[in-house]
Formats: C-alpha cells, sequence, structure tokens
C-alpha cells in the first residue's frame, strides 16, 4: 500500500535500541571516556616526563637527582633510564654543564674553595671524572686570591674586636667555606697581620 514504510526500510528509524546504548556516531556522549579507559593506569614514562620538567622549569638539576626524585614516586626504573636518556639527548640534562655552573655560582655568590664545591657536587650525585673537570681551571692562586678577598670583606665588619678575635672568627669562615688549615693561615696572618708567633694563629686549630 502507498505511504507504507517497507519492513527492513533503511530509512526507518530503530525501535529497539536497549536502554542506555551509545548514541549513534560512535564515541561517549560529552567527551566522556568508556569505562576501560577510566581505569587504565597512567604511562610511566608520561608520568617521569611531568615530573622531570616540572622540576627542571624550578632549576637545572644532575642526572642522579631526577632519579632520586622519580624514583621517589615509584616509577620503574626503565622507564625513568628511558625519559633521562630523551632529557639528556636534547639538552635538558647535562651533569657537566650543571657542574660548570654550579662551581662558577658558588664561587662568585660564597666565595667556596674547591674542596667544598667538589663535596657539594658529589653530594649531588655528579660523577667524580665531571667534578674534577669542573674544577680544572681553579689554582692554588685563585683559591688564595679568593680566600683573602673573603678575608678582608669580613674584617671591615670586625674593626671593634682584639686581633685574637679577629683571627679566631676569620679562621672559622674560612674553614666553613672549605679552605685548608694552611691556606686559612696564612690568609688570616695577611689579612690580620699576625706574625708567625702569634699563639692565635694556629693552622692546626683552623
Amino acid at each position: 500500500m502507498a505511504g507504507r514504510r517497507a519492513v527492513g526500510d533503511a530509512t526507518a528509524p530503530p525501535t529497539d535500541a536497549p536502554s542506555g546504548a551509545a548514541p549513534a556516531g560512535g564515541g561517549w556522549a560529552a567527551g566522556r571516556p568508556a569505562p576501560a579507559e577510566q581505569d587504565a593506569e597512567p604511562d610511566p614514562e608520561s608520568v617521569a616526563r611531568t615530573i622531570c620538567l616540572r622540576l627542571l622549569t624550578v632549576r637545572s638539576r644532575t642526572r642522579a637527582e631526577l632519579r632520586e626524585a622519580l624514583s621517589g614516586r615509584n616509577v620503574p626504573d626503565e622507564a625513568a633510564t628511558r625519559v633521562l636518556d630523551r632529557l639528556a639527548a636534547v639538552g635538558l640534562v647535562d651533569d657537566l654543564a650543571f657542574a660548570a655552573n654550579f662551581v662558577e655560582a658558588k664561587r662568585a655568590e660564597r666565595g667556596l674553595a674547591t674542596r667544598e664545591l667538589a663535596r657539594q657536587l658529589r653530594g649531588k650525585g655528579v660523577d667524580d671524572e665531571i667534578v674534577d673537570a669542573a674544577l680544572s681551571d681553579l689554582d692554588a692562586e685563585s683559591e688564595h686570591a679568593t680566600a683573602r678577598r673573603l678575608a678582608e670583606r669580613r674584617l671591615r665588619s670586625m674593626s671593634g674586636l682584639e686581633p685574637r678575635v679577629q683571627i679566631r672568627r676569620l679562621a672559622g669562615m674560612l674553614a666553613r667555606k672549605g679552605y685548608s688549615p694552611g691556606m686559612s693561615f696564612q690568609v688570616v696572618r695577611e689579612v690580620v697581620g699576625a706574625t708567625d708567633s702569634d699563639p692565635d694563629v694556629d693552622p692546626e686549630s683552623m
């Protein structure tokens, strides 16, 4: 009969779609993920990359520092290694550059001695070979000059103190910055005007 739709007509709207079925056109409405996607575990490498980039945004880090951070977040070692290798390949992780910049900054800001710089770099997980390379341009002459500048600057704030007090405080300051007893002894004598016979200038006590 004219006007009646034939059975199986492709244009006929479905009448028996189950309740709750996904809408025509595929996918879940309003951008909601399917249940399987909701339950999926995050990709370890994506997690590792996010953690590393967030830390590197704050300041540069050594490879060992980043690995420690990833370990603390339970990132598998294999995933951590792959991410750190990729970051190293693009120059975002470079222990040699880190060490060189660290030495330059700490010498300028705090006047740290070579052995204290080495101690701090090793504490950040930098290999001995890289530490030696970063410190290779620092010799005894430059070390002495830095120590003297520190002592002279500190001495200006000690004008009202007795020489023995000045000596003790200057020696303690240089020791905390990593200068050897011998160099501290020499620098203190120079800036305070002490002599070898002064009992308060004892390199073994610095």
